[in-house]
C-alpha cells in the first residue's frame, strides 16, 4: 500500500519557487518517491521524480528535487522521521537531478556523481559532487544501493540505481513512462546508442519489478520495453529524413 505525505512548506519564497507542494509517497517498506515541481516552458508545471531509500536510521536521497528551497524540505522530512542523511546520488547533470547539490555539499551531506556528470555540470557552470561514482557498477551501500552506467542515452553521463531488497529501478530520465509518446527533450540525448543502453539494464537486472521514471508514473519492466521502442522509432525516423 502506498502512503502520500505532503510536506508543508513553511515559507513563502519556497511556494512561489515551486509552484507545487514536494510530495513524498511511499513505494516499499524502505523506498520513498519524492516529487517536487518546476514550470518549464512551454509544458508548464513539470514534476521530477527521485528516491529517499532507507537502511536503518540512515536515508540516502537518489537525485535531489529541482530547487534548493524544495530540498531543504526534504530534509526535514528526513529529519522529522528521525533519520540520518547519510548521502545524495545524482544520476545526470540536469537540474531535475541536481537542483539540491550546492545546498548538500554546504551541509557536508556527500554528494556521489560520475566524472562525466560533474565534467558536465563544471561546464554549465554548476556544483559539482563532492564524491566519485567511480566505476561502471558502483555499489553505495552493500547491498542495498547499486548505481549502473549503461551507456548513454537521455544523456551521455545518465546512470540508473538497482534497490536489491525490492528488486525497484529508479531509472530518472533514462526512461519514459508509458503515458510519454515521445523522448521528451533530446537536446542532449544520444538517440542511436539509447535501445543498447536500454537492453544492457535489462540485461543486468532482470529481476526487476517496480520502475521508477523520472516524469511521470511509476511502473515495471515494460517502461523499459517502452523506452526502448520511443529510441527506435526516433531513430528510424530520423533516417528517413536523411535519406531525404
Amino acid at each position: 500500500m502506498r502512503y502520500i505525505f505532503t510536506v508543508f512548506l513553511l515559507f513563502s519564497a519556497v511556494v512561489s519557487a515551486t509552484n507545487g507542494q514536494l510530495k513524498i509517497i511511499q513505494l516499499t517498506d524502505n523506498v520513498y518517491q519524492h516529487i517536487s515541481y518546476q514550470n518549464i516552458k512551454p509544458w508548464g508545471l513539470v514534476g521530477a521524480s527521485g528516491l529517499i531509500v532507507i537502511d536503518g536510521n540512515n536515508a540516502h536521497i537518489i537525485d535531489t528535487p529541482w530547487t534548493s528551497n524544495d530540498t531543504v524540505a526534504l530534509i526535514k522530512w528526513i529529519k522529522a522521521k528521525k533519520l540520518t542523511l547519510k548521502s545524495s546520488v545524482v544520476t545526470h547533470f540536469h537540474e531535475d537531478a541536481s537542483g539540491g547539490i550546492e545546498l548538500l555539499n554546504h551541509l557536508n551531506i556527500r554528494t556521489y556523481a560520475t566524472p562525466k556528470t560533474n565534467h558536465l555540470l563544471k561546464r554549465k557552470g554548476r556544483e559539482q559532487s563532492s564524491h566519485d561514482i567511480s566505476r561502471n557498477t558502483f555499489e553505495l551501500v552493500k547491498g542495498t544501493i547499486e548505481i549502473f552506467y549503461p551507456g548513454a542515452g537521455h544523456t551521455a553521463d545518465n546512470v540508473v540505481v538497482w534497490l536489491p531488497q525490492s528488486n525497484t529501478l529508479f531509472a530518472g530520465c533514462f526512461v519514459k513512462s508509458k503515458q510519454s509518446k515521445s523522448l521528451g527533450n533530446i537536446e542532449d540525448a544520444s538517440v542511436e546508442d539509447w535501445p543498447l543502453s536500454i537492453q544492457k539494464v535489462i540485461n543486468k537486472y532482470p529481476s526487476i519489478e517496480i520502475v521508477v521514471p523520472g516524469h511521470g508514473k511509476v511502473g515495471d519492466i515494460s517502461l523499459l520495453k517502452h523506452t526502448e521502442q520511443l529510441a527506435l522509432d526516433a531513430s528510424a525516423s530520423n533516417e528517413k529524413l536523411i535519406k531525404k
